[in-house]
């Protein structure tokens, strides 16, 4: 299976990892799995999204890893994790589960942020043992918890059954991305990212969304076209601060809007003036500074006092 490597330079391209693992899942399923950073540091866990990798948090992973442990993880036929047959939110979160229990010691606490999926992710396994045991805090970035299809604001007309429909078919679509050429950038662009992202954003994009197979990209659209992890927000307990970008489609503000009112935890809302959905690329130093605050505030105090 060919999969285009990431950018090789700037602030987007991967660092090395200080060591690789690998996490097996409650079915069995192998999970790529990278730590950076210095031992004994704060933990932070990176949960990426639909048709992304590891790749897509270099930029947090860089700053981070200075004075952060940082894992970070490749969902389930994402990146270097090999296929699975089974794709469901169920999988999601022992995936998770299954990476902080292999990464973390017992009782040991992480900052947990996740983007679009990966916040679905952290919603899904809200209720586990596993990660009550292990999350101090969370982010959730770019990401909602049930509608996506019905709120999404892609196709670019009023809401109702025919945008649904349209929607569905274009997430949901089996076709090949092909090469990262310049017309497949500008789509790209439009569906996933704010009108002001640089032209090396967007090849960081694009790079990694492309990288993803198409079965695999067709698999997961399903599962999120039928989502409902609202009852997995309710059971958020943890202090949970959420960011958007206010030019998201894919997830728009309302969904933002949502988990912030049905959350039991708020610690912070930020919508980001024109920004899209790929907010941790798009707002770097911004995105890590939430999961530094996060930490700082939930576990160098908490945790060490």
């Amino acid at each position: 299976m060919s999969r285009l490597t990431a950018v090789v330079v700037g602030p987007y391209a991967p660092p090395a990892p200080a060591r690789e693992l690998t996490a097996v899942s409650a079915d069995g399923a192998r999970l790529h799995v990278e730590v950076h950073g210095p031992a004994g540091a704060p933990a932070v866990v990176l949960v990426h999204g639909w048709t992304c990798s590891t790749a897509f948090w270099a930029a947090q992973i860089r700053d981070l890893a200075v004075d952060h442990r940082v894992i970070a993880y490749d969902q389930r036929g994402h990146g270097r994790s090999p296929v699975n047959p089974v794709c469901s939110t169920q999988a999601l979160a022992d995936d998770l589960e299954a990476v902080l229990e292999a990464t973390l010691e017992p009782g040991e606490k992480a900052v947990i942020a996740g983007h679009s999926m990966g916040g679905m992710t952290v919603m899904a396994a809200a209720e586990r043992p596993g990660f009550r045991e292990h999350a101090a805090a969370v982010l959730l970035c770019s990401t909602g918890s049930s509608r996506l299809v019905a709120e999404s604001t892609l196709v670019p007309i009023g809401a109702g059954r025919l945008r649904t429909w349209l929607t569905q078919h274009i997430l949901g679509s089996r076709a090949p991305l092909g090469p990262v050429t310049p017309l497949a950038r500008r789509i790209l662009k439009y569906g996933t990212m704010g009108p002001g992202s640089g032209p090396h954003m967007v090849e960081a994009c694009a790079r990694i969304v492309h990288a993803c197979p198409r079965g695999v990209r067709h698999a997961w659209s399903q599962v999120l076209d039928l989502l409902d992890l609202d009852h997995g927000v309710r059971e958020l307990r943890v202090p949970t601060a959420v960011v958007v970008g206010t030019a998201d489609r894919l997830t728009p503000p309302v969904q933002a809007r949502a988990l912030v009112a049905a959350l039991p935890n708020c610690v912070g809302a930020t919508e980001l003036p024109g920004l899209g959905h790929m907010t941790p690329i798009e707002a770097p130093e911004l995105v890590t500074g939430r999961i530094r605050e996060l930490v700082t505030t939930y576990v160098t105090i908490k945790e060490g006092a």
